[in-house]
């Protein structure tokens, strides 16, 4: 189970990261096109008029995408901001209890989160929204993501809660303690 897990976290992350590429090649495409444009200007050619319809809402659509795809794997990577210097100050007993209590209220926040996100998904699709862009986008799908994403890391959540009942540390406290120390690498 571990391992399938463990896939499913980069899988995310992987995804995660193609978003970003995708945006960033949009956007290299389009600032291209404007250079062209300019140095067709200045010769006094006429210019091409390359231009990527609705870029700053497909932009803006997988920038959503990227940011819910990656909650899970940085949540186990040990990137989340936490309230470690809060934590550091009670012991590890006390700590225990109050990272299952946080864990536990989290996963329930996460999972109302997917509920909510996926019902909103739901409802685009049955109404048929779409952006009100040039490009008309049925807005079900990046909602969709969304509701993926969260999903993931309400699985996360939870795979962090047992481990923590089962441990007592979460798997990425080695990776704060490295943060902690300026270890990390």
């Amino acid at each position: 189970m571990r391992k399938y897990l463990d896939a499913l976290y980069d899988a995310t992350l992987w995804l995660s990261a193609l978003c970003l590429v995708v945006i960033a090649a949009l956007v290299g495409l389009q600032i291209g096109g404007r250079l062209v444009d300019g140095a067709l200007k200045l010769l006094g050619l006429p210019v091409a008029g390359f231009q990527i319809l609705s870029l700053a809402e497909i932009a803006g659509y997988m920038l959503a995408a990227a940011s819910f795809l990656a909650l899970a794997g940085t949540l186990k990577g040990g990137a989340h901001i936490r309230v470690t210097m809060v934590l550091a100050a009670f012991s590890e007993t006390r700590r225990h209890y109050l990272e299952i209590a946080a864990f536990a209220v989290a996963a329930i926040a996460s999972a109302y989160m997917t509920w909510s996100l996926a019902q909103f998904a739901w409802y685009s699709f049955l109404f048929n929204e779409v952006s009100y862009g040039v490009v008309r986008v049925q807005l079900g799908y990046p909602q969709a993501v969304m509701a993926v994403g969260a999903a993931v890391l309400t699985v996360a959540l939870l795979d962090e809660l047992v481990i923590v009942i089962k441990r007592g540390r979460p798997t990425f406290r080695a990776a704060e303690d490295a943060i902690t120390l300026g270890k990390e690498g």
